[in-house]
């Protein structure tokens, strides 16, 4: 049953109040109209309102603070933005794309929000996909107010995460999997469900089997509150003692509130199509706005006259600051590319630091030049958190009697002993909830570290990966950065590991702007470039090839302290005259093997980095071989050799006497049974068959 509140108890909230929000629900709802006028005019590009959530949103922001609380909105949250200190012109300078638009710069739709200034992190499209950064931005504050040595991220011992989304979307995944984790971890997290029974034109009873409020109730831990979201008074009340419970440290708490849509979904959509005239005219009797009002001229708040003044000041207001958002400056074309990701400050003469005399390690594994780097960095850095399935060592009451996991291939062995169970921890068996929580622990200023056990198993997390973690710092132009160092074993040559375990695919994530994309194949650059990846403001996938874990030709000595490899740089694993092979990852040394083979003067260059990859260093060589074969474990169609023998054929054409040359992986699977596993990926002979084609051209 709804709560509901009777008019009188409005007595326990002030008239100045009172008035404040009735104004505040009259501004979203003029800016909603004046925003469709101007995108019929076509100064307005997209439009998508918040009618109809303004009692619930104002009612809530009454006991949360800005700047204070953290949040993640969804695109009807409008009110709530007013109701936290956001002004007319600021949301118009959004829908207008001005360059001067807080949450943007012009980068994103209207109703996308975000502010540094009162913690509203950066707005994202998919649906749900706020929820698992949310929790992540939960646990990072509870892990700040424990570690009080980390002073450059706020944090409060009472904050609030607040996270919305629309009953439509609690069918995604991701609200599931943040509910498990809110609940199991009991965070400081209300969840608002705004249920106004439609997804765009899919009804609710189409959607799910019964209300999110019955649907969610056997997550323990969860206090579950429903509520007329139209019924101001109701939603005051209510949102008081749930906010008060949860600033208490009662654990998390959800409020499905039920609202109207008095719109279209979207300026896109027309609701006429799919509802009814008297759906939609026993909807309007609902408006929230026209209850506030009725109610507060029946209690006398308001007379009727003043209640009419304050609808048209709003309407004035919202006019006015529509025209100064016209008139704002636009984004210079030229400013596009910025704030794509931003390379860290990298000495140039870093790689020159090491001395050689470390101990010789793999490049994986326990004491690995990875599992050395993450205790060396872990112990420089407490905002470095290490996560994901199995990363651990064990249970905290067996730690004494086992030797401990530490990760499927033991790169992670030891972190949780010598750091804690809060800086080296197991998650869920769920890689959106990995990669999502990283992203909001990133978010309150942490250096997350999670991993995905396998590259092939990476797929749950693309969303987070690629529309969250990718897109943060272009998005909120620069006011959010995502610094997250994602390691994933990836690749083949194992024997037994088929098409679950043994894949590439990493030009999948090359294409995706923002995303910084590391393979080292060798202890020694595995070591440097993960001290880079922690210099990075922007999110890196740190790629481990499995096969090269412990292989003794990848042992290095352990690099001196203040050795990094700048980021983008390539390096020569051999010098040549007469052939250049660009390569990386398991396929190095497979190359280096194939020159052996030739009777010809091969150079090798290891890119390391793929992006930014080094096209300073293949032009050089290119510029003295003339000729050039392009190898990697992945499949040639579409693989990351097709972008490096691109750009050769278009910047090099001048110097090349012979045609680019791909050779890589067949286009299939990798299969379990090892001959045919061998067939399919790249062999030393086979590199060296296609080496001598080019040579012979």
């Amino acid at each position: 049953m709804a709560r509901t509140k009777a008019p009188e108890e409005l007595a326990n909230f002030t008239s100045a109040e009172l008035v404040e929000d009735f104004h505040r629900a009259c501004l979203s709802r003029s800016i909603d109209d004046r925003q469709i006028t101007l995108q019929r005019q076509g100064k307005v590009f997209f439009q998508i309102s918040g009618a109809g959530h303004e009692a619930l949103l104002l009612g809530l922001a009454r006991d949360l603070r800005a700047g204070y609380d953290w949040f993640f909105p969804y695109y009807r949250d409008q009110a709530l933005m007013l109701g936290l200190g956001m002004s007319p012109y600021q949301i118009l300078l959004q829908a207008v794309g001005s360059s001067e638009c807080p949450a943007s710069g012009g980068r994103q739709m209207p109703s996308h929000w975000g502010d540094r200034s009162m913690n509203v992190f950066t707005t994202s499209s998919p649906t749900g996909s706020q929820c698992l950064p949310a929790v992540g931005c939960a646990e990072g504050g509870r892990y700040l107010n424990a570690h009080p040595e980390i002073t450059d991220a706020p944090s409060h011992p009472d904050e609030v995460t607040y996270m919305s989304i629309g009953e439509g979307a609690t069918s995604e995944g991701e609200f599931w999997e943040s509910l498990n984790t809110t609940c199991t971890l009991k965070l400081p997290m209300l969840y608002v469900v705004a249920d106004n029974g439609f997804a765009i034109s899919v009804p609710a009873k189409d959607q799910q089997p019964g209300p999110i409020s019955d649907l969610v109730s056997g997550f323990p831990g969860l206090r579950i509150e429903k509520v007329d979201g139209c019924d101001y008074a109701a939603v005051r009340t209510l949102s008081a003692d749930v906010v008060a419970g949860i600033r208490r440290g009662d654990g998390p708490a959800l409020i499905h509130a039920t609202v109207t849509r008095p719109y279209s979904h979207s300026g896109q959509d027309t609701q006429s199509k799919y509802r009814t005239k008297a759906e939609l005219e026993q909807e309007a009797e609902r408006d929230p706005i026209r209850r506030m009002e009725q109610t507060l001229i029946q209690e006398k708040v308001l007379t009727e006259a003043e209640a009419l003044e304050i609808r048209d000041e709003a309407k004035r207001a919202v006019a006015a600051a529509a025209k100064e958002a016209l008139a704002a400056e636009r984004p210079d074309p030229q400013s596009v590319t910025k704030n794509v990701y931003v390379l860290p400050n990298i000495d140039p003469d870093a790689e020159k630091a090491d001395t050689g005399d470390g101990e010789v390690v793999p490049m994986g594994g326990t004491g690995g030049a990875v599992n050395l780097a993450l205790k060396e960095l872990m112990a420089a850095d407490p905002r470095i958190r290490v996560f994901g399935e199995d990363v651990a060592d064990a249970p905290q009451d067996v730690l004494d009697e086992v030797d401990g996991k530490g990760g499927v291939f033991g790169t992670t062995h030891g972190l949780q002993r010598l750091f804690g169970a809060d800086r080296c921890f197991n998650t869920p068996l769920a890689e959106a909830n990995i990669v999502g929580r990283a992203v909001g622990q990133a978010a309150r200023g942490l250096r997350p570290a999670p991993e995905i056990q396998f590259f092939d198993y990476i797929w749950p997390a693309m969303t987070q990966i690629k529309s969250e973690a990718a897109t943060i710092r272009w998005r909120s132009n620069g006011a959010y950065t995502c610094p997250m160092v994602l390691r994933v074993p990836i690749g083949g040559y194992l024997k037994g590991g088929s098409i679950w375990h043994s894949q590439s695919g990493e030009s999948i994530f090359t294409h995706v702007p923002g995303l910084i994309v590391m393979f080292p194949s060798r202890a020694r650059d595995a070591a440097g470039m993960l001290r880079t990846a922690f210099q990075c403001e922007d999110p890196v996938l740190f790629l481990e090839h499995k096969h090269l874990i412990r292989q003794a030709y990848g042992s290095d000595p352990y690099p001196s302290e203040g050795y990094m490899i700048p980021l983008g740089r390539g390096d020569y694993v051999t010098r040549g005259s007469d052939l250049t092979i660009v390569t990386y990852g398991a396929t190095v040394e497979k190359s280096r093997q194939a020159a052996e083979q030739l009777d010809a003067s091969v150079e090798i260059i290891d890119l390391r980095y793929l992006i930014p990859w080094d096209k300073e260093l293949v032009a050089e060589s290119v510029a003295r071989t003339g000729r050039v074969l392009v190898v990697h474990e992945d499949i040639v169609t579409s693989g990351f050799g097709a972008e490096v023998s691109a750009w050769i054929a278009e910047n090099l054409f001048d110097h090349l006497d012979a045609p680019v040359t791909r050779h890589g992986a067949l286009d299939t699977h990798v299969a379990y049974e090892p001959t045919l596993e061998e067939v399919t990926l790249p062999s030393p002979d086979r590199i060296a068959e296609a080496a001598r084609k080019v040579l012979a051209y």
